[in-house]
């Protein structure tokens, strides 16, 4: 798939100020798509539609932090002023954090697992959270489990 097709497909259901965090969104607009990595777009489409097959949802409820993340977010804002260096895919815009009313987080941790075949690249998730974390930060394994 081409990154406008992935695009495109996405926005069946998500809009581009739920995967990016408020400043971003202000400050750029539609033209924030450019900070979110093609892959990590493709594996949300990929989840979204093939593999859990539920609504999911991103930023939103209160969140604002929960996909691309801006030094001016509170939680790499933070990390700097403590003097921490704050590399993670969210800065990057290879990541997202995701909840379903319909399935928990550990459900769709199974899911995944039991459809790598489906997956466009290799992924991270995060065990131990009541949040589905995916990110393509590749590790090597086609799916790779961190906590």
């Amino acid at each position: 798939m081409t990154r406008s097709e992935i695009i495109a497909g996405i926005g069946e259901w998500f809009t581009l100020s739920e995967l990016v965090c408020p400043h971003t969104y202000r400050k750029w607009g539609d033209k924030a798509w450019q900070f979110l990595d093609t892959d990590a777009l493709h594996v949300l489409l990929v989840l979204r539609r093939d593999i859990l097959q539920v609504p999911l949802c991103c930023n939103g409820g209160g969140h604002t932090q929960r996909g691309l993340r801006c030094n001016l977010c509170d939680i790499p804002a933070g990390k700097t002023r403590q003097g921490v260096q704050y590399l993670s895919a969210h800065t990057m815009g290879k990541a997202f954090d995701l909840t379903s009313p319909c399935m928990s987080a550990a459900e769709m941790r199974r899911r995944i697992d039991t459809n790598t075949d489906l997956l466009p690249c290799n992924i991270r998730v995060e065990d131990g959270v009541t949040w589905l974390h995916v990110d393509t930060f590749d590790t090597g394994q086609k799916v790779y489990h961190f906590s």
